[in-house]
C-alpha cells in the first residue's frame, strides 16, 4: 500500500543531479501501525486504517481505547484510513514504514494550513478596498454585500470576513526527491501547507505517476 502518516520538520535545499538547488520540504514519515482492516463484504469497501505517533491510554477517550484494545495494538495519537485492493497483503499489527516508497516519484500530501484568525476581506480574499485618501473611511470594507429589496437577503458563498486557515488542503504531484526509508525521512520538492511539527497524510499521487 502506498498511502502513510507523518509529521512535517521544515525546509531546506538539496543539490540535484545537475548541481542546481532545490527547496526541499523534510517529512518525517512512519513507521505506522495497522489498526484496522476494512472489506468490501462486511464494511462495503476496502480500506487500511493506520495509526501513527503512539499516545498515552490516559489521554484517550474510552470509544478509542477500546478501538485500539479490539485491535490488540497500543494506542496512537493520529488515525487515518487509505483505500486498498483486496488482494493488499496487510493485517492488524504489521508495520508499515517508507520502504513502500521508495519506486514511488510523485506524491499527493494532505495536511493543515496555518491558522489566521479572524481576517476581512482585504487580506482573506485579496479585495482591492477602498482609496486611501480624500476622506475615504471604507479603506478595508466589503462593500455592498447585495440588494436592498429584493431579494432582500445575503446569497450563501458571498465573500465576507471570517476565520481564515486552518483548513485541510491538499497539495497534488509532489516530486519526490529523496527517500531515506532506514531514517524515516523523505524529502519532497517545493512547500506544503502547515506549520513545522504538524501532522501530514502522504499518498502515491493520484493523477501523475
Amino acid at each position: 500500500m502506498k498511502g502513510l502518516i507523518g509529521k512535517k520538520l521544515g525546509m531546506t535545499s538539496i543539490y540535484d543531479d545537475n548541481g542546481a538547488a532545490v527547496p526541499v520540504t523534510v517529512l518525517e514519515v512512519g513507521p505506522c501501525v495497522v489498526v484496522q482492516r476494512k472489506d468490501e463484504a462486511r464494511d462495503g469497501y476496502n480500506a487500511v486504517q493506520l495509526g501513527y505517533a503512539e499516545q498515552k491510554e490516559d489521554r484517550l477517550n474510552k470509544p478509542k481505547l477500546g478501538h485500539y484494545k479490539k485491535a490488540g495494538v497500543e494506542a496512537h495519537r493520529v488515525l487515518r484510513e487509505f483505500r486498498v485492493t483486496a488482494d493488499t497483503d496487510v493485517t492488524i499489527g504489521d508495520v508499515v514504514d517508507l520502504h513502500a516508497f521508495e519506486e514511488v516519484n510523485f506524491v499527493d500530501v494532505v495536511a493543515t494550513g496555518k491558522g489566521r484568525g479572524f481576517q476581512g476581506v482585504v487580506k482573506r480574499y485579496d479585495f482591492g478596498g477602498g482609496r486611501a485618501s480624500h476622506g475615504g473611511g471604507w479603506l478595508r470594507r466589503t462593500g455592498s454585500i447585495g440588494m436592498c429589496e429584493f431579494p432582500g437577503r445575503v446569497f450563501k458563498g458571498k465573500k465576507m470576513p471570517g476565520h481564515m486557515g486552518s483548513k485541510h488542503v491538499t497539495t497534488q504531484n509532489l516530486k519526490v526527491m529523496q527517500v531515506r526509508a532506514e531514517e524515516n525521512l523523505i524529502l519532497i520538492k517545493g512547500s506544503i501547507p502547515g506549520a513545522n511539527g504538524g501532522i501530514v497524510t502522504i499518498k502515491e499521487a493520484l493523477k501523475k505517476k
